[in-house]
């Protein structure tokens, strides 16, 4: 047998497939998606089989053989495997680098195993057989076997060890170096029949009035007991247990304990709640998809408040009955811990949970419980696409439009792209719900004609639950405020409804995009500015740390109050961050409460869920924040959203700034009026005129939409067009600029040779609003020019019609990165992208 394995070198010369022999010993251990440990050159190194086969072209002398297999369990499925090549293809990475994106941290570093005898009994009829005692009697006469040295003691026995861990009989214990490993507990295992302890009991001294109550305990409760757990019930040290298990009368040994991040939280178990017309007509479309094993993606168009979680709910709850699996993304960190409440009290311990605030262990141990089939759902961040469930029957994806969907770092995927592709592999839902959905997901309901496989449906509620109103939504022209007098960051009317709801005892959400204090410090006497020395970016300034800091490389320095450049005095901190706004409130209405969240207030562990459940038990009167404030939190009191400053996105020169505009100011205004009381919104702008600010007044997404569209199409921008973005980045400027000239250069003659291609073969079967176009941008110097001492410039392209884009840019990297080997020079490509700073 022979495997084809992806071996971890990010190289550009192993970004394929290598054959090496699979030897006898091994052969009921490998599958594809296993991790195997190859010869590469002098190194072993970490490999991922993505093929089996019993032939081999190549001389099968020079063929090496896999020396050791890293998992007993395939980390990846082969729907996995697949996935990685498609996500190689389309994003144009190594294939390796796809693949290592779908594992949990810890099992991206090198790590042992060992076998044990398992915690549960597992099917003991197994153990008639004498072959299988044998083992288990070895593993248990040793404790803990390392991998390699029970397969060297039964090399013959591959099998009947695999049959033994299926049952559970033994169990894998993993170890993974300077990283982490498997958390065990000191558990205290009484002798199965009481007579025993009994005997026990009647041989200990009348002054051993401890190992009594031990022992006592024990019998009334005749099952295995942590240690900690034991000692704390019958208030005993730890001596005092390990002197019983010396004597023989009990067995005291380490079990593995898997981490809980929830464990010790009680969640309140929920019932389905009935359903209004609109989400009655929903469901049964996702129901009856899900029921008929059919693959569709729907596009569910559902304004704040309407109910869309509870239909989820619902949907998944129709997966498990089928006996099916579901996945549930979720785009901010701030969303998850109100999401595992909902799902928790609904599904109970069948969810599990990932995202990058857990620790490696709590990650690790919550990916083993999906590989174990111990769980049917999976909630979590962009990652949680990738949870190796088999039986996938709904992919949901909650506030589609958001642009954290979107992985920044190689592989530079979509996951809505890749939640579409992985639904098709498995014949299963995808529901992609928003109050405002991205326009390329929109269009694709609306070419149902064209090449979408398969196309899009649109299903839409419009109406909120129990038919509670949208929020009026008033726009306050900062402009005029200033007419009359008035600099505050807070309007006049704006100050007077924050008083009022103080008054009321209502609550409040503030909404500003832009954490900090100040976005910039400059002398008023030559008008220098602090900026970063790595980055062509003004250093923001944060007073509580009374620091200058560079949000791109993590540069910072202490607040300065003369200028380096004239040694002026007059020095200041000019526009406004969350930490500004935080201070004003506090002057201006004195002990009003406040909970701010942003980037510098939650980086601990739990510090998402803790504010958010403090402002819920009304321990605070507002909650001020960034966009992490603008979506899927639903607090009954809060009855005023206020915006204040609708700019802050409109003005970053992108195409996509009007739809985030729209997105940011729907999704905020619809924290408020969500239950009984009735909500207000008020935006404050300086643009109070553009089209984005008054749809979102308006509550109106389809005459955004329709406007957006139009600009759209006549720019030539997505969804009409695709984009490829090509960053290039060197610490020299004239290499940079003749590398970026001459990748250019080659990218436009390789696609003119497609094209000429095409239009030899196909002239007469295509029309030209089909055929394959494509247009070079560039190359410029990037928007934000330079980042960490690196330089930047970059070329757009521009192309409609068939995927060969990707393909053209792929061979023109190719080619240049032969040629450019060793300048240092570094590419980046970017399919799809999302931001082209």
């Amino acid at each position: 047998m022979y495997a084809k394995v992806i071996v971890d070198v990010p190289a550009k010369q192993t970004n394929r497939a290598f054959d090496y022999e699979v030897p006898s010993a091994l052969r009921k251990w490998v599958e594809v998606g296993s991790r195997v440990g190859v010869p590469f050159g002098p190194r072993v190194l970490q490999g991922f089989v993505v093929e089996l086969h019993e032939d081999t072209q190549l001389d099968v002398k020079r063929i090496k053989p896999i020396q050791n297999v890293l998992d007993l369990v395939p980390p990846l499925t082969d729907e996995l495997v697949r996935l990685g090549r498609w996500i190689s293809h389309m994003y144009l990475c190594h294939e390796v680098t796809a693949l290592q994106a779908m594992l949990p941290a810890a099992l991206k570093a090198k790590y042992e195993r060992a076998i044990e005898v398992g915690e549960e009994s597992g099917e003991q009829s197994l153990l008639d057989m004498p072959d299988l005692q044998a083992i288990v009697a070895f593993v248990k006469s040793k404790g803990s076997v390392p991998m390699d040295a029970l397969m060297d003691r039964f090399a013959a026995d591959g099998a009947l060890i695999k049959q033994l861990l299926g049952a559970g009989i033994l169990t894998e214990v993993q170890v993974v170096k300077d990283r982490m490993s498997t958390k065990k507990a000191l558990t205290v295992f009484p002798p199965a029949g009481g007579s025993e302890l009994e005997q026990a009991l009647s041989e200990l001294p009348a002054r051993a009035n401890k190992q009594q109550e031990v022992l006592r305990y024990l019998m009334e409760h005749p099952h295995a007991i942590r240690l900690t757990e034991l000692m704390e019930t019958v208030e005993v040290g730890a001596s005092t247990v390990k002197s019983l298990a010396d004597r023989g009368w009990i067995e005291l040994r380490e079990v593995e304990v898997m981490r809980d991040p929830y464990a010790g939280r009680a969640f309140v178990r929920t019932k389905p709640l009935p359903l209004t017309e609109e989400q009655s007509r929903v469901f049964a479309e996702i129901r009856d998809a899900v029921a008929e094993e059919r693959h569709e993606v729907f596009l569910l168009h559902g304004v704040t408040g309407s109910g869309k979680t509870e239909v989820y709910l619902q949907s998944i709850q129709q997966c498990l009955d089928m006996g099916k699996e579901a996945i549930v993304l979720v785009p901010e960190i701030s969303l998850t811990p109100q999401m595992v409440e909902r799902f928790k009290g609904r599904f109970g311990d069948l969810v599990a949970v990932l995202h990058s605030r857990l620790s490696n262990g709590e990650r690790y141990d919550e990916w083993r419980k999906i590989t174990r089939k111990q769980v049917k759902v999976v909630i979590g961040a962009r990652s949680a696409i990738f949870a190796p469930f088999t039986k996938i029957g709904l992919i949901i994806i909650d506030e589609e439009h958001e642009s954290s969907y979107k992985q920044e770092e190689s592989p530079k995927y979509h996951t809505r792209d890749v939640a579409v592709k992985r639904a098709s592999m498995q014949g299963s839902v995808v529901v992609l719900g928003s109050a405002t959905p991205s326009l390329e997901s929109l269009e694709k309901t609306r070419r149902r004609r064209d090449r979408v496989e398969p196309p899009y449906r649109l299903l839409t509620m419009k109406e909120r639950v129990a038919s509670r109103p949208m929020p009026p939504v008033a726009i306050i022209d900062m402009r005029e405020e200033l007419k009359s007098g008035n600099r505050s960051m807070f309007s006049t009317a704006l100050y007077k409804a924050i008083e009022d709801r103080l008054h009321k005892k209502e609550q409040i959400v503030l909404l500003l995009n832009r954490r900090g204090y100040a976005t910039f410090v400059m002398c008023r006497t030559c008008g220098y500015v602090s900026t970063c020395p790595h980055c062509d970016i003004s250093l923001t300034y944060h007073q509580s740390s009374r620091m200058l800091r560079c949000h791109y490389c993590g540069y910072a320095e202490r607040e300065v109050t003369e200028c380096p450049s004239c040694q002026s005095k007059h020095i200041r901190h000019f526009g406004t961050g969350t930490q500004r706004v935080e201070e004003e409130l506090g002057k201006i209405f004195p002990g009003i409460r406040v909970i701010r969240m942003d980037v510098d207030t939650t980086t601990e562990k739990g510090s998402h869920e803790k504010w958010l459940t403090m402002f819920r038990e009304k321990q605070a009167d507002v909650l001020l924040g960034t966009q992490m404030v603008a979506k899927g939190l639903d607090f009954p009191d809060v009855t005023l959203v206020g915006v204040i400053a609708a700019d802050t996105v409109l003005n970053i020169p992108d195409f996509r700034s009007a739809e985030r505009t729209f997105q940011l100011l729907t999704q905020v205004a619809g924290r408020a009026g969500r239950h009984e009381k009735q909500g207000e919104v008020f935006v404050q702008t300086y643009t109070p005129e553009h089209y984005s600010v008054q749809y979102a007044s308006q509550h109106d997404f389809i005459a955004f939409a329709n406007h957006e569209l139009d600009v759209r199409a006549n720019l030539g921008y997505p969804p009409y067009q695709r984009l490829i973005l090509v960053t290039f980045s060197h610490e020299q400027v004239p290499l940079l600029v003749r590398f970026a000239e001459a990748f250019v250069t080659r990218l436009k003659e390789i696609a003119r040779e497609y094209q000429a291609k095409q239009m030899d073969l196909f002239s007469d079967a295509v029309s030209n609003d089909q055929s394959f176009q494509m247009d070079v941008l560039g190359p410029v110097a990037s928007p934000i020019s330079r980042i960490k001492d690196r330089y930047r410039f970059q070329c757009v392209v521009k192309y409609r019609g068939e995927d060969q884009a990707a393909e053209i840019v792929g061979r023109t990297v190719a080619w240049f990165e032969e040629r450019s080997s060793k300048e240092k020079l570094l590419i980046s490509v970017d399919v799809d992208p999302q931001y082209l700073m």
